[in-house]
């Protein structure tokens, strides 16, 4: 490498470093770290985008999620379902894809739809591991509207396994489980068979 390529190198890199999201900065150091050369034009604008996609991720607002009606209704079994999300697993910084099934008895309080969605990407969009995910959307379900029998299930895949470690595929399911839920297997078990169902 020429005199002028690395002077127009370090040109190149202090430019980026000065005054950059900090986050930037990082992408910039690991690609430098991992052999790659920052200033080639097909990474040249990555450390940006990769700064610019953990701001997105992290700093997510799922909207209004407390947002109930009154209703006469009580005892009814609802299930909402196929709420898919994505997460990143805080042990290696690889994301997970989770779906996830909400299910609630209304005690006088049902919430709206699109609210059980917003709830699970309010608890996604951070450092997570599967198991606490449902049971952050359990709590949160709870503590909007009132009920006592709530269920969240989750089935997941992560990367963190499946691109490195043993490098296999698997999917793993996680209960959070409360009321009735927890003891009475007639419920229970309708949940599972909408679940099969709706595999």
């Amino acid at each position: 490498m020429g005199i002028d390529s690395i002077d127009e190198e370090i040109r190149f890199l202090e430019e980026r470093v000065v005054g950059t999201d900090p986050i930037e900065g990082l992408a910039l150091r690991l690609l430098e770290e991992i052999g790659e050369d920052p200033s080639r034009d097909g990474i040249k604008d990555t450390p940006a985008r990769y700064a610019k996609w953990w701001r997105e991720f992290i700093d997510y607002d799922p909207g209004k999620t407390e947002m109930t009606f009154e209703s006469a209704t009580t005892g009814q079994l609802v299930i909402v379902s196929g709420i898919d999300v994505w997460s990143l697993c805080e042990h290696h910084l690889l994301p997970f894809n989770c779906s996830l099934t909400i299910a609630y008895r209304p005690e006088g309080q049902v919430l709206g739809l699109s609210k059980f969605a917003r709830i699970a990407h309010q608890f996604a969009h951070r450092l997570q591991i599967q198991e606490r995910l449902v049971s952050d959307i359990s709590s949160e379900v709870i503590r909007i509207t009132g009920a006592s029998d709530v269920a969240v299930v989750g089935t997941g895949e992560h990367l963190c396994m499946t691109m490195r470690g043993i490098k296999t595929s698997a999917r793993m399911t996680s209960t959070s489980l409360h009321g009735r839920f927890e003891y009475d297997p007639e419920l229970r078990n309708e949940l599972w068979a909408h679940r099969a169902a709706t595999a």
